[in-house]
């Protein structure tokens, strides 16, 4: 059996076995194999958690054989739990719908990321995870379970962000929306002037985020307007965007931080190149167009959901850290903004909600960092995203979350023998 990692090469493990199946009874047989001999089970997307949710000692489940649209219904898309978000606006489009909200990767299954809280940005939308209406999963007995707002609908805010610990989401359900497209304005900015307005920054915009290259003064402003899908539109050429997505944000970035981290006095100087070439540009096009990059340069990443009101005070507090210390951080620090929702392990859950990233070159060890900064997030009310690097206990936790108790009920009901758990949740919800 050949050994499997994860995208960003900090989770690495080699399965007893590994499976592709193409049905939910073939998942169910799967599970119940594994239960009868002592196996545990995980499901794989594409690798894409820093984390070690989805490592899968025992019996590892490839999602990819579940995959495209099932069934719709008005606005409601029923998806294979392997389908990988790029993947999805050529079986939308035709339908005349689109996600409501994406990040800026689409790389994750739609169950890996809607399992794990991944978000975009916008104080009025939710992360992915808000928009499931529904979902049929293989629990921890081989049973197949529909949940739904008609059939067990209690289980629904559980079982929507369920973290890959209460069974095997062989297909979800997403309420999409009618197709639109974005406006979106790139412009670098001063630091302070944007932790100034960041309320209302956020409040006015449809979409805000920004990021701030450390050992610099300025910000790079991406604000994001929704348009009605018949708008007109100016792309960017295929000269721009090979330029700015391409040749710059990988080609250019990826040799510079290699250069950094042998030389790393130039990070400074590089950094504020960086800001300045990477932003400053204005084009409209179809959402998904708009709210997605790619991303060739490995990383690793830590993600902290916090109040959204502290945002500013803690990109100051994390600025200051990196100066006191004397580091080099080559990597930019992302800042986004979600609504609050009610599932019960969002990191949104029951307040509105800002996020700050921090990440490192995976050749480098991001521990120093990540621990420092984890300190920060943690002293105000700190969320770790579940797909992202951190270093939390379900002792500590359980307090973040009000339905965090609910939750372990659960899983104690879906997954009584923990067959679907692992190291990583072992050490984030309890055994």
């Amino acid at each position: 059996m050949t050994e499997w990692n994860n995208w960003g090469r900090c989770e690495s493990v080699t399965p007893v076995e590994r499976v592709r199946p193409s049905s939910v009874d073939e998942v169910s047989a799967v599970v119940r194999s594994a239960r009868d001999r002592g196996l545990r089970v995980k499901a794989v997307g594409t690798g894409h958690s820093f984390t070690g949710i989805a490592v899968a000692p025992g019996v590892q489940v490839d999602m990819s054989g579940l995959t495209g649209v099932l069934r719709v219904d008005g606005t409601r898309v029923t998806l294979g739990g392997g389908t990988v978000l790029h993947d999805l606006p050529p079986l939308l489009d035709p339908l005349g719908l689109a996600l409501q909200n994406m990040g800026d990767i689409d790389a994750q299954t739609i169950t890996g990321a809607t399992s794990t809280g991944t978000h975009g940005t916008g104080a009025k939308f939710g992360g992915l995870a808000t928009r499931i209406v529904g979902a049929t999963l293989v629990t921890g007995a081989g049973d197949i379970l529909n949940v739904s707002e008609t059939e067990n609908s209690k289980l629904l805010p559980a079982v929507a962000l369920g973290l890959g610990a209460l069974g095997v989401l062989v297909d979800v359900t997403v309420d999409c929306v009618p197709s639109f497209g974005l406006r979106c304005v790139e412009t670098p900015e001063p630091l302070e002037l944007v932790l100034t307005e960041w309320t209302q920054r956020i409040a006015e915009a449809d979409h805000f985020e920004f990021y701030w290259f450390p050992h610099t003064e300025a910000a790079l402003t991406i604000t994001n307007t929704r348009l009605p899908a018949d708008a007109p539109t100016k792309p960017l050429s295929a000269a721009s965007r090979w330029f700015d997505e391409s040749l710059m944000s990988n080609t250019f970035f990826a040799g510079s931080t290699a250069f950094q981290r042998r030389f790393p006095g130039t990070t400074p100087r590089i950094n504020r190149l960086s800001t300045g070439l990477t932003g400053n540009r204005a084009f409209s096009d179809k959402s998904y167009r708009v709210f997605t990059t790619e991303r060739r340069v490995r990383f690793r990443e830590m993600e902290y959901a916090i109040p959204q009101d502290q945002i500013p005070t803690v990109l100051r507090e994390i600025k200051a850290l990196i100066e006191r210390k004397g580091w080099t951080i080559s990597f930019p620090v992302e800042v986004r903004a979600a609504a609050k929702d009610e599932l019960w392990m969002s990191t949104a859950t029951d307040r509105a909600t800002g996020y700050i990233a921090v990440h490192r070159y995976f050749r480098e060890d991001p521990t120093e960092y990540f621990t420092a900064v984890e300190t920060i997030m943690k002293a105000h009310e700190g969320r770790p995203h579940w797909g992202k690097m951190n270093t939390r206990t379900a002792a500590d936790l359980a307090p973040a979350y009000p339905k965090f108790g609910e939750f372990l009920k659960v899983r104690d009901q879906l997954d009584p023998d923990r067959v679907f758990t692992n190291d990583y949740l072992d050490r984030v919800l309890g055994k």
